[in-house]
């Protein structure tokens, strides 16, 4: 059995690879099928360019990011009614969408995560890409989604 901190940094690096991964699918229009193939074979664990990637939970990171391909539509939704009149999905840049999209998921679909966990950890995936401010949208966000899905 995992010791809990090597479990909670296994699906911290999970968590950053699935951004990584929605963004790339986004971007390039890679088939669900080959992303994970791709992620599982060369950057799961993987060192690259003298970057040592953590090993992350690698069922957990299928799930986040089938489940977002899978209920894209919904969470769209989801987010786009929480941001502020004006403003749309479109709207914001690519990072920022994979990262709300994973959060929204999470809430949605993994009830064995604690909404204070999800919420903390892509805090934390945001200040890997932004400034307080940027992170700060996104704990307001998805404090927003969590109240409208789990009460």
């Amino acid at each position: 059995m995992t010791k809990p901190a090597n479990r909670a940094q296994s699906r911290s690096a999970a968590r950053l690879a699935a951004v990584q991964a929605l963004y790339q699918m986004e971007m390039e229009g890679t088939p669900l099928r080959v992303l994970l193939h791709e992620f599982h074979q060369h950057r799961l664990g993987a060192t690259i360019e003298e970057v040592e990637y953590a090993d992350a939970e690698i069922d957990f990171f299928d799930d986040v990011v089938a489940g977002v391909d899978a209920r894209r539509a919904e969470i769209d939704a989801i987010v786009a009614g929480k941001l502020a009149s004006g403003w749309s999905l479109e709207r914001l840049d690519k990072p920022m969408r994979q990262i709300l999209r994973a959060g929204t998921y999470e809430l949605l679909a993994r009830a064995d995560v604690p909404t204070g966990s999800v919420i903390s950890e892509y805090l934390d995936v945001a200040h890997a890409f932004y400034d307080k401010r940027e992170a700060g949208f996104v704990n307001g966000l998805l404090d927003a989604v969590a109240k409208a899905v789990r009460g």
